[in-house]
């Protein structure tokens, strides 16, 4: 599958929400349940289900103005990429 499709199956989990649909467009405003504690789930998932750690700053950063789904999908890309 997909990253996206991946990544939204962690979301899904993350949010208890099987009708979650992911586009690159959304931010963390867009999906209900988002909030600061969340984000940190969200972030553990994505690092245990993608083998990938985080740094500080990105991690934060997913939550700034103009972050959404897209960027963050082309960071964990960019992640696994370096990893292989």
């Amino acid at each position: 599958a997909n990253l996206r499709l991946q990544f939204q199956e962690v979301c899904r989990e993350v949010f208890l929400d099987e009708a979650l649909v992911l586009r690159d467009e959304m931010t963390a405003r867009d999906v209900e349940g988002w909030d600061s504690f969340g984000h940190i789930n969200v972030i553990i998932a994505a690092e245990q289900r993608f083998k990938v750690r985080f740094a500080t700053a990105e991690i934060s950063g997913l939550t700034a103005e103009g972050q959404n789904i897209g960027s963050f999908l082309r960071l964990l890309a960019s992640k696994m990429a370096r990893r292989s």
